[in-house]
């Protein structure tokens, strides 16, 4: 069936953008005529033209007659930019192919109807579970208010991320370490938990062999506001930095951190420490769609007891370090097997010397 084909290639438009487009979504469209591709177009970021119009610039005359695939169903509203809707019908298709509906409640299904009820015929549906596979964070923010959140550690094959002196570098080798760092670069935020920034002061920034990637937003749990002001996760040279701290953490400490233009919100605790659910809550409220965990074992342990985890990605390297180590996961207070955390299927790769387990937990 051409139908397949050709959002095949409406997806690889997608992927083009895939990373960069938030708050977006990544959108890929073609413009088929009389079984030829005339106009490609990929969204590239928020506040530029979306992909059913780059494609249709392309196709320009040739537009009208013809069938359009996209990856998302056409937004029906004024945004930063206009109605893809109007586009379509000003352009004179006949048909339009639709991979997923909006996930937004609001406004989902509204494109479609509208253009259904202006002549076009509409099909729907079109390989759903691969444009929605691009989109995961969009999706999620959309629907829960919260962002995607992403597991990462690097451990030895006994289950240590550091030595029992905290002496974590390096536990995996290069390939895995600048993979680490492919992930900083594409979500829109980074969060550790105090004993990582006490331990290692680590910059958090997103480090590409190409040359200094986007960094990503960094958080940091710190409930008693203990840490010292002048981490580098908190230097004013890089992006924003956000602290989430126990409503009950001295007032006098906000000021250093604030002066520095560090922003500090407070939550609840509850019996592991800070609310995690209300971290994420806030931070979707911040427009923060996707998050990468990188721990410590403690915070590893908090956000999977409470079921946080949309997605894991562990990088296990050929070292043991033995049992006075620093483990992968803090206490989850399992006495039986079947109380053990379980992952979905996943996928093992290998990265130099090391291995990658990925696993997605959330179906969206």
């Amino acid at each position: 069936m051409r139908d397949l084909e050709f959002m095949r290639l409406a997806l690889r438009e997608a992927k083009k953008g895939q990373w960069r487009t938030a708050p977006n979504p990544a959108v890929g469209a073609v413009v088929v005529r009389g079984g030829e591709v005339v106009g490609r177009g990929w969204h590239r970021r928020a506040g530029t033209p979306h992909a059913e119009v780059h494609a249709l610039a392309a196709a320009g005359e040739r537009a009208r007659g013809a069938t359009v695939y996209v990856t998302l169903e056409p937004c029906n509203h004024t945004g930063r930019t206009p109605p893809c809707t109007r586009a379509l019908l000003a352009a004179g298709v006949k048909r339009v192919v639709i991979g997923m509906a909006d996930p937004n409640p609001r406004v989902a299904g509204g494109g479609a109807a509208f253009l259904a009820a202006n002549g076009v015929e509409v099909v729907s549906g079109v390989l759903e579970d691969e444009c929605r596979a691009i989109n995961r964070p969009f999706i999620k923010h959309a629907v829960t208010g919260t962002p995607w959140t992403v597991m990462k550690a690097a451990a030895s094959l006994d289950g240590r991320i550091a030595a029992r002196t905290g002496h974590s570098r390096w536990v995996t080798g290069g390939d895995a370490r600048a993979y680490g760092h492919r992930l900083r670069d594409r979500l829109d935020a980074i969060l550790v938990g105090r004993g990582t920034v006490a331990a290692d002061d680590p910059s958090l920034t997103a480090r590409l062999s190409c040359g200094r990637g986007r960094d990503p937003l960094r958080v940091v749990l710190d409930s008693g506001l203990g840490l010292d002001p002048g981490a580098k996760v908190f230097s004013a040279a890089a992006p924003g930095a956000v602290v989430f701290c126990s409503e009950r953490a001295p007032l006098a400490r906000e000021r250093p951190l604030t002066g520095r233009g560090v922003r500090v919100e407070r939550v609840a605790e509850d019996g592991r420490g800070l609310d995690l659910a209300a971290v994420l809550k806030k931070l979707g409220s911040m427009g923060v769609q996707s998050l990468l965990v990188e721990g410590g074992g403690q915070v590893h342990a908090s956000f999977l007891a409470a079921g946080l985890y949309d997605e894991v990605n562990i990088f296990y390297a050929p070292v043991i370090i033995g049992a006075d180590g620093l483990p992968l996961c803090g206490g989850l207070g399992v006495e039986k097997m079947d109380e053990a955390v379980r992952m979905p299927p996943g996928r093992l790769r290998r990265l130099g010397d090391d291995f990658l387990y990925h696993s997605v937990l959330t179906t969206v």
